[in-house]
């Protein structure tokens, strides 16, 4: 059986040398006689292995020297009570509601403080992102909170919200190393790793040290505190070992393709053969202000449920699979991160183009 082109939002496609490079070292990684699956993440090998991994991300974000970068477990929804927890000492804070996940994030805050929602999309199916220039920011406010890219409805900030001196917290998990960022516009910017990175189990959290206190919120759990993993560099407990290591490999590849200037100009050649299609297409289209669309997911539709149902059982026959649109918007999503190949998302649109001729 041959690869087929995955274009699922997460866990996602991986870049094909990682996982040869991975599948080489399974029995023995560089002379250790084990795997990684195998090693303890106390020993000098493993030690060697997530260092690694760290200085190479901090490489390809310029990630300043007042920044921790966490390698945690939980996942990204772990991150919405985790904030507050060891955030919220005003116990407020401002949420900018624009896809599921921001939603879910502001709903778990509100169990330990004032969550605000300053700004929301959901008018629209969140199919854009709101004017963010002059928001009601509160005075008392311990961070303002937004996710950057929307997985399910195809939405990215081309430009971060005037938080009027209030640190910025931003859930970066589908965008996460797609384009250069600017690190040090963030107080927190973290991400699920399982959509661009590498496998799912692993969140990495990028804190500026000021953030990073012994003053939390009351009862809240050790695993909990980010004092706890900084202090103790991702090993107070067996971190998702297997899984930094692969994010690890993709971090060297992504430099060696050039680092995240080149990938950026990649994503947007190929977010524009697709985006492109749809925008002359009259069967499909796509359902983004296409100021606010993403350069990673792209949501479309051809406005007839069975219709769409076809669509996705024959792409799937064809090779093209996981293109199956979230359940909340229904219609189709094609999720093109950076192990991506432009090929694949060229060998889509034609198989669209040929789809919209034989049932035009």
């Amino acid at each position: 059986m041959s690869r087929v082109y995955n274009f699922s939002a997460g866990p996602a496609v991986l870049p094909e040398e990682v996982l040869k490079e991975a599948a080489d070292e399974m029995m023995d990684y560089k002379g250790s006689g084990m795997s990684v699956m195998e090693m303890s993440h106390r020993s000098k090998v493993y030690d060697d292995i997530i260092k690694t991994a760290e200085k190479d991300l901090r490489d390809l974000m310029n990630i300043p020297d007042n920044y921790k970068v966490l390698f945690l477990q939980g996942g990204a929804s772990q991150q919405f009570a985790m904030i507050p927890m060891n955030l919220m000492k005003n116990k407020v804070a401002d949420y900018i509601v624009t896809g599921q996940w921001a939603k879910k994030a502001w709903q778990e805050a509100s169990k330990f403080g004032k969550a605000n929602k300053i700004a929301s999309s959901e008018d629209k199916t969140f199919s854009y992102i709101p004017d963010c220039s002059d928001l009601p920011i509160s005075d008392d406010a311990d961070y303002v909170y937004i996710c950057e890219n929307n997985t399910i409805y195809g939405t990215k900030y081309k430009e971060l919200p005037n938080t009027k001196g209030k640190t910025l917290v931003a859930d970066v998990s589908s965008c996460f190393l797609s384009e250069p960022v600017d690190v040090s516009k963030y107080g927190i910017i973290y991400g699920g790793v399982q959509k661009n990175i590498g496998p799912a189990g692993v969140v990495i959290v990028i804190i500026r040290e000021d953030l990073i206190t012994e003053d939390v919120l009351p009862g809240t759990p050790t695993m909990l505190q980010y004092k706890t993993h900084a202090d103790a560099e991702s090993l107070y407990n067996t971190p998702p070992a297997y899984g930094i290591y692969i994010c690890g490999k993709v971090f060297q590849w992504l430099k060696k393709m050039g680092g995240l200037e080149a990938m950026k100009q990649k994503n947007e050649e190929k977010a524009k053969i697709l985006y492109d299609f749809l925008d002359s297409s009259k069967l499909f289209k796509g359902t983004v202000v296409p100021k606010d669309r993403s350069l990673m997911n792209v949501p479309f539709v051809t406005g007839d449920a069975d219709m769409d149902a076809k669509f996705v059982k024959e792409a799937s026959a064809a090779g093209f699979v996981n293109l199956k649109g979230h359940r909340t918007v229904g219609g189709m999503r094609a999720s093109i991160y950076n192990a991506m190949p432009k090929e694949g998302v060229e060998k889509l649109v034609e198989f669209m183009k040929k789809f919209e001729e034989e049932n035009a």
